[in-house]
């Protein structure tokens, strides 16, 4: 069986403001390695809540979570910055590309900021990053000169370029069209079958979700089914 990669034990969060409000009760789960999982639920339900406390964004709730058999619970802001960075990619439903540098050079951004290789190195890996998703002849442009779905194919190759244990999306197809939002699936799918990537996804589109290893479905902050 492959190793746990990810768990949530008795995660609890609730928001005070100024009245106690709970968004999230007593969730736990666990993903292995290679598992392409969508978390699924209403609007408000405490998805995109969990994700942020799952990326180890969020450390104000109860419980415990576990990355690569570590506890997050006890480690520092620069510990958990070295935790996302190494070992969590993270693809969003807008592609956050910024225009002032090249396709190529956005792929390199977080293994630069990781600084464990050298720069050509990097360029390396990120230019063959691109090449798995049939996007490497656009690497000298610049992100405004790309369709909607070129952006989101690059913004998956810069999630990979340090080769994360975990990639996470936040409705990585909401913004884009049905044929794009295909072509995405497509690459998750792929990496996971292809890779043994593991694939965390948040998403409202039910044809996504059904097309995953496993749905794991929320309601008023509580996991109902998974």
């Amino acid at each position: 069986m492959n190793p746990i990669v990810i768990e949530a034990k008795n995660i609890s969060k609730s928001f005070h403001d100024p009245v106690s409000v709970k968004v999230l009760d007593d969730i736990n789960f666990q993903i292995r390695k290679g598992e392409f999982v969508s978390i699924v639920g209403k609007s408000g339900c405490g998805k995109s809540t969990l994700l942020y406390i799952l990326s180890t964004m969020d450390t104000e709730y109860e419980g415990e979570l576990w990355i690569d058999n570590q506890s997050m619970k006890s480690k520092k802001e620069i510990q958990l910055a070295q935790v996302r960075n190494e070992k969590i990619g993270f693809v969003f439903q807008f592609h956050y590309l910024l225009n002032e540098f090249s396709v190529l050079e956005n792929v390199m951004l977080p293994a630069l900021k990781l600084n464990l290789l050298k720069r050509e190195e990097i360029e390396h890996q990120a230019y063959e990053k691109l090449k798995i998703l049939d996007i490497s002849k656009e690497a000298k442009k610049k992100p405004n000169q790309l369709s909607g779905g070129q952006k989101q194919r690059v913004a998956i190759a810069r999630s990979l370029i340090n080769n994360p244990l975990i990639i996470m999306g936040d409705e990585p197809t909401g913004n884009l069209d049905k044929k794009n939002a295909e072509i995405v699936f497509n690459i998750f799918k792929e990496l996971s079958s292809s890779l043994n990537q593991t694939l965390l996804i948040v998403t409202h589109d039910p044809e996504f979700a059904n097309s995953t290893d496993r749905i794991i479905e929320m309601e008023d902050g509580k996991i109902i089914a998974q």
